[in-house]
């Protein structure tokens, strides 16, 4: 036995080209994938990291050199900053205004999109108008609309013996104001995200439920919507995310400032954050301030995520 185990060859090496195949399977998506982790890296998780840092200290342009406060200033901002807690409910109410009804209104635009209909494309394209639309002329166009005195809205509520309003001077009136403006801008995009999920929906569930008499509203209810429950959570919790980062279309309709109306009462929890920033230079607060908006962003998002998958379970 011990001969026959020295007569046995031993093993090759691995030649060149089996060493470099090995590599491309396990090596190369290593690589390929790196970039965008070092990006991510550099430009997302260490900002995140220096402004935990800098929110735990007293640092302003008035004072340069830093304190460590603790956490002094996320107390400063939730019991004694009025602006910050009435921000945030600003925030709330123009995101409920501005996202449930255009997340409605892009499902029924994406299903009459889905359907047989004269220029298809054309129309396809033409829901995608406001994206590409600068936000500074979208601004300023609405804010003309809902003028006071030369306002289209007002002049359409004239008509019935309705006095002029003060948009911007009611709280009700300028989160209403500005949600028109978020409802217009992004209603088309997130239209052609639900007509992508409901053109991979299989034509025979459609078919199979013709011939069993469906109407075309149960095909709606019963094999669209569970079909595309996915792309309505991920619809949803992006515009979750988005409609409390609001900042430009608010800012445009308060002539690029960012108090947000005479009393704050249409100032985003954004736009409170570069006010401390850039208008007092308190960088630390700014920093605290930017953190509880994260943390309101996540409560926002998983309620909404929550939300819609417990109504989507129910059909």
């Amino acid at each position: 036995m011990t001969t026959a185990l020295a007569q046995r060859p031993a093993p090759s090496r691995p030649g060149w080209r089996e060493r470099l195949h090995k590599f491309d399977i396990k090596g190369v998506p290593y690589f390929l994938v790196a970039p965008f982790f070092l990006l991510f890296a550099a430009f997302g998780l260490f900002p995140m990291g220096y402004t935990v840092y800098a929110s735990l200290h007293e640092w302003s342009t008035r004072s340069p050199e830093k304190t460590f406060v603790g956490l002094d200033n996320y107390q400063f901002l939730l019991f004694e900053y009025d602006r910050f807690l009435n921000s945030v409910v600003n925030t709330l109410g123009m995101f409920v205004l501005a996202t449930v009804p255009q997340l409605i209104v892009a499902l029924l635009v994406a299903n009459a999109l889905n359907k047989r209909m004269r220029a298809r494309l054309t129309w396809r394209m033409l829901v995608l108008v406001p994206i590409v639309t600068s936000v500074v002329a979208v601004g300023v166009i609405f804010a003309r609309l809902w003028g006071q005195e030369y306002g289209m809205i007002n002049g359409f509520l004239g008509v019935f013996g309705v006095e002029n309003i003060d948009w911007r001077a009611s709280r009700f009136g300028s989160w209403l104001a500005v949600s028109s403006m978020v409802d217009w801008r992004w209603m088309g995009y997130n239209a052609l995200i639900l007509l992508a999920a409901m053109q991979t929906i299989p034509k025979q569930l459609y078919e199979a439920a013709a011939l069993d008499g469906a109407s075309p509203r149960q095909q709606f209810w019963q094999i669209t919507i569970p079909q595309i429950k996915p792309v309505i959570i991920f619809i949803t919790f992006m515009s979750s995310v988005g409609g409390m980062m609001l900042f430009v279309e608010p800012m445009m309709f308060d002539s690029g400032r960012f108090g947000g109306g005479t009393d704050g009462q249409f100032q985003t929890t954004s736009m409170v954050l570069i006010d401390l920033l850039r208008t007092h230079g308190n960088y630390g607060m700014s920093s605290a301030a930017g953190w509880l908006l994260f943390i309101v962003i996540l409560a926002v998002a998983g309620t909404s995520y929550l939300i819609v998958n417990r109504l989507q379970g129910n059909k």
